[in-house]
């Protein structure tokens, strides 16, 4: 069976390249019925945190990537890394080391000056049991080198590049304990790996080059070596490496924003990979057609006119019910709703079908919501000078007067309504539509005016008509 992980480092938010890590991983073992697996890194406690690691959760459960097994937290298998380096100990694949940070980085300054490569020189490498004895008898707290081949070659054979070869003699002999007990990464890496029987390692390109020192590792601990594939990275619009610069990385700060996470799935899935010239995938069609076949080498660019454009196909196709529960907690954000305020779903469905086709976020979809919501509008003051003026001020009283009896206030019954006035004056439905547009939105872009005053319903219909024509008589 396929086993997959997904193992970010708890030093921060679960940003795009690591939500697209999590995808792939997430994709390719729903697509082959294996197993996905979520681990957390977090062995560098200088720079982890619970808070980091909570977000990390937060987002993946936003975006729907359910996990089978996990999350594993590294700082829980301490003892595991333990054993698995007493085994390598007493194989006489790894080696205590004495020499201080201090002594490594002198070495590493004189290797630098003399045009060599700055790699550990191995001096511990072969210590007799005498000297590794009188090293004991100083006390020295020694850490724990892994033993590189210094000879041959390591071949990566990776699933996106294809054979990656690197040679052994430049690889270095790396502490996989340090001098305080804990254990490095390449090497946790690895056990968890042969623990949890992961066959497949899918990630970033930027842990190619840990890839050799990880496969001698499996080796040693006698595990079959995994089939890797490494994402090319994801760049900004300047072909730079995404960073703050270009935008929000975070994921949870889309979720902020008002991006649907099917949409951001959808978006994050397509820098890389592809399926002929379609753009848009349901969950179900990417999991039926991910494969790694279609995965390119070269680095994606994140386009964010891109992903607000499907951000907007999503809500356009999303269903009205659905985004109205989306859609709550942004009007209670922008302090259209009291937090905790009860909204009829039904009515506010019906109100969101008018606006999705012209909302690109969830924010936008909320802020159009306000006129329907709010008690009163405020107008827009170029909207008010151009139409709500002596013009339109009888005409607007009139269409006030014509909605008081009025029982069926259903778009058609308003329409009639409406167009009886036109007809009557022999104007254009314009000249009507705008000036009630502007009483009852404050702006002069709406869904269709009968839809509108449907919504908004008959007592705050006649209350705003009543306002605009008082305005205009006080001038204010």
């Amino acid at each position: 069976m396929i086993r997959v992980r997904f193992a970010p480092s708890p030093t921060g938010h679960l940003h795009i390249g690591g939500a697209r890590t999590a995808l792939f991983n997430y994709l390719f073992a729903r697509h082959n019925n294996g197993k996905f697996i979520l681990r957390i890194e977090n062995t560098d406690r200088t720079r982890s945190t619970d808070e980091y690691i909570e977000t990390i959760i937060e987002g993946m459960k936003w975006l729907r990537l359910e996990w089978d097994e996990g999350p594993f937290r590294q700082t829980d298998r301490f003892d595991v890394y333990r054993n698995y380096v007493d085994k390598l100990l007493k194989e006489g694949n790894a080696y205590y080391c004495y020499c201080t940070p201090e002594e490594l980085e002198q070495r590493r300054k004189e290797a630098l000056a003399q045009g060599k490569s700055p790699k550990y020189d191995g001096r511990c490498r072969n210590l007799t049991k005498i000297q590794d004895s009188r090293f004991k008898i100083q006390e020295k707290n020694p850490a724990i080198r892994f033993k590189m081949p210094q000879e041959g070659q390591a071949v990566v054979d990776d699933m996106i590049r294809g054979k990656v070869v690197f040679e052994n003699d430049q690889l270095d002999d790396l502490i996989i304990m340090r001098s305080d007990g804990t254990p490095t990464y390449n090497f946790t890496v690895v056990v968890d790996d042969v623990d949890m029987d992961i066959t497949h390692v899918i990630r970033g390109d930027d842990h190619l080059n840990n890839t050799p020192k990880q496969i001698h590792i499996y080796k040693a601990l006698g595990h079959e070596i995994p089939l890797f594939a490494h994402l090319p990275m994801i760049l900004g619009a300047d072909r730079t490496r995404l960073s703050k610069r270009h935008g929000a990385t975070s994921v949870m700060a889309y979720k902020d924003m008002g991006y649907l996470p099917d949409a951001l799935v959808n978006y994050l899935v397509r820098l890389g990979w592809s399926y002929g010239d379609q753009e848009v995938f349901t969950r179900e069609e990417l999991i039926k057609y991910f494969t790694f076949e279609n995965v390119g080498k070269a680095a994606a660019v994140f386009n964010p006119e891109k992903l607000l454009w499907l951000n907007s196909q999503y809500i356009i196709k999303s269903n009205p019910e659905e985004l109205a529960d989306m859609v709550m907690p942004f009007l209670e954000n922008a302090g259209i709703i009291q937090k905790g305020q009860n909204i009829d779903r039904q009515w506010l469905s019906k109100a969101i079908k008018t606006l999705q086709e012209r909302a690109k976020t969830l924010v936008e979809l909320a802020s159009s919501l306000r006129y329907y919501i709010a008690e009163d509008v405020e107008y827009n003051e170029k909207a008010k000078a151009n139409f709500l003026n002596e013009k339109s001020r009888a005409l607007l009283s009139e269409l006030k007067d014509s909605l008081t009896p009025l029982s069926d206030f259903s778009a058609s019954s308003l329409e009639t309504i409406f167009m009886a006035i036109v007809e009557k004056h022999g104007i254009k439905l314009g000249n009507l539509a705008q000036p009630v547009r502007v009483a009852m939105t404050g702006g002069t872009e709406s869904p269709g005016i009968f839809e509108v005053l449907e919504i908004v319903g008959k007592e705050k219909t006649l209350k705003r008509l009543d306002k605009a024509v008082k305005a205009i008589k006080g001038g204010n």
